[in-house]
């Protein structure tokens, strides 16, 4: 079973529109003092825009002309002496067939092997002598300065490479990347700033390059320790000033680019130093957030997402606590719309629905009171009702669940979630309720209070609750059914190795269309029929009604059995509780 949840913790391609150092804060930052020209800045690479300067036709130099001076008194040169401005018509000829050859000498620069050893030779060239003159003149900088310049500008020179990927093996062949990497420990930190944004172009999701050269440079950046580096880097840069801020800025950006595949992602992760600053940095008391401490808060969310062993990590680090800490403060404040914060907090939603999928989560959630925390939330948040909805619905699932379940029960938070299930909700506010109806039917024991007030809850008032779900359940299934006869065309047209193929794509269409939510009903009623003969007869005449019977939700559940493995722990469980719930249909 998957769930719209699950959406969140892949990339999504819409998401990757890739961001920009926001400088319109900061209007003096983006340049390096030191390195570049006054007309250049950070995003252009080091190239400065061309602006075609305005001529006022008042401002010619030279003597003034005579007043009575007209140019239409001048008598036409018959010999054609004065052809262009002064020259012979031979002359200007020969001018013509010499500009004509300095056009075609000046063709681009092509971009090859031969051009990339020639920079990689100049490139290491500039590196010793740098370090030879910083080594030799430590206290003198004004001696140094000029070789620092120069290798600032070949590093920034390092961008046309990003324009061909085909070059990035050579390039890692030749040594090149080690020594760009060794870059970021330079003393300078600018210099180590230029080789961070030139390692995040060469890299980026917008390079065309194939997936076996990015991961030929990649590789070669991991072997330098490139994510070392970058955390020094992050340890180093002060963001009170407009350049190191940028600098931070970068190195989180090639972050999220390395996290893109979960190997990295979990090295990232598991360095001693990324995490502590992620979790220092989203801490921090800012106002308005800046841009740095949001793209903090979603690098955090994009480890989170990728590896169980990530989520260990930063449950281990008090992260939860942080995280309800920092969540605390929106239960009843919405953070201002469209804005840096707004995305902020949606990041912490985020992180924290990683952290309670895991067992370890989940004890820490509940020792940190997050059950409380979300009750309040569902009671007096706007902004924040949704998200903690969704958190909850996390933190009571999977086989951990149970101590969670009843927490919740305790915390007086069932009266809440069946208010909201009576009003109408958004199709995934519906789901997450029935996910957490779902887990307390799973998984509280059978015969204790809490579930006895669970089950009581859908028999009040007259089966009220199971007359809503029986209605929910037409609904979905009045969406599904169209799309499965349309599937079904389909398939008659299919081989069956075709039909193998296009089986992942078709139950993703019918997921689209709403399976997942019309599964949950149908377990939900199962249980239901299980646990209360008079439930079960409310459900069979409430079926009957459009001459329809518990086949169908048995049918339903059959399917799910089937899609199940026994291989996984989780899954195995999930499989014998269905296996159960048939027996009763």
């Amino acid at each position: 079973m998957t769930s719209i949840d699950e959406l969140f913790k892949k990339p999504s391609s819409a998401a990757s529109a890739k961001r920009k150092f926001d400088a319109s804060r900061d209007p003096n930052e983006l340049y390096k003092a030191a390195k570049l020209e006054a007309d250049e800045d950070v995003k252009s690479k080091g190239k400065a825009p061309m602006v075609e300067d305005e001529v006022d036709e008042d401002d010619y130099a030279g003597p003034e002309l005579p007043p009575d001076f007209d140019a239409e008194d001048i008598p036409d040169d018959e010999e054609g002496r004065f052809f262009g401005g002064g020259m012979e018509q031979q002359t200007a000829q020969a001018m013509e067939y010499i500009d004509r050859n300095e056009e075609a000498d000046a063709a681009p620069e092509k971009f090859d092997v031969t051009w990339l050893r020639r920079f990689a030779l100049n490139f290491e060239k500039k590196i010793s002598k740098n370090a030879e003159l910083r080594g030799k003149f430590e206290n003198d900088p004004q001696k140094f300065m000029a070789s620092e310049a120069d290798l600032d500008a070949e590093i920034k020179s390092l961008s046309i490479l990003s324009e061909h990927s085909e070059l990035y093996d050579e390039f890692a062949k030749l040594g090149c990347v080690g020594s760009l990497i060794s870059l970021l420990s330079h003393e300078n930190a600018d210099i180590a700033i230029d080789a961070i944004q030139i390692i995040g172009e060469l890299i980026d999701e917008d390079v065309e390059a194939e997936q076996e050269q990015w991961y030929t440079l990649v590789n070669a950046m991991l072997d330098a320790d490139l994510i070392e580096l970058l955390a020094q880097n992050l340890t180093r840069l002060d963001e009170a000033s407009d350049v190191d801020r940028a600098g931070v800025y970068y190195v989180l950006s090639v972050l999220e680019n390395l996290a893109s595949q979960t190997l990295v992602a979990e090295k990232i992760g598991q360095d001693p130093n990324v995490l502590p600053w992620l979790i220092s940095r989203i801490q921090k008391k800012e106002r308005p957030v800046s841009q740095n401490q949001q793209y903090a808060a979603e690098i955090l969310a994009i480890l989170l997402q990728s590896t169980p062993k990530n989520r260990e990590q930063f449950v281990g680090k008090d992260g939860v606590e942080v995280l309800l800490q920092l969540l605390s403060a929106y239960r009843k404040r919405d953070p201002e719309k469209d804005s840096d914060e707004e995305e902020y907090v949606e990041n912490l939603f985020d992180c924290l629905i990683c952290v309670v999928d895991e067992d370890s989560g989940k004890e820490k959630f509940l020792d940190a009171e997050g059950i409380e925390l979300g009750q309040i939330m569902l009671k007096e948040g706007k902004f924040s009702k949704q998200r903690a909805l969704r958190v909850l619905d996390h933190a009571l699932g999977g086989i951990g669940g149970a101590p969670a379940c009843e927490r919740f029960i305790e915390a007086a938070c069932l009266s809440t979630v069946f208010g909201m299930f009576k009003r109408k909700q958004e199709n995934q506010t519906t789901e997450h309720l029935l996910g957490i109806f779902g887990s307390l039917l799973r998984l509280l024991p059978g015969g204790s209070a809490p579930r006895i007030r669970t089950l009581a809850k859908f028999m009040e008032k007259d089966y009220e609750k199971i007359e809503k779900l029986v209605k929910l359940r037409r609904e979905y299934a009045s969406r599904v059914s169209p799309v499965e006869q349309i599937i079904e065309k389909e398939r008659k047209g299919f081989t069956e190795e075709e039909q193998d193929i296009m089986a992942g794509e078709w139950l993703s269409r019918r997921f689209d269309a709403g399976l997942f939510s019309l599964q949950l009903i149908d377990v939900i009623l199962a249980w239901l029929v299980a646990e209360d003969d008079g439930a079960k007869q409310r459900i069979a005449a409430l079926l009957a009604d459009r001459d329809e019977d518990l086949t169908l939700v048995r049918a339903t559940l059959q399917e799910q059995v089937e899609g199940l493995s026994e291989e996984e722990p989780g899954q195995k469980d999930h499989k014998e509780m269905l296996e159960t719930l048939l027996q009763f249909l």
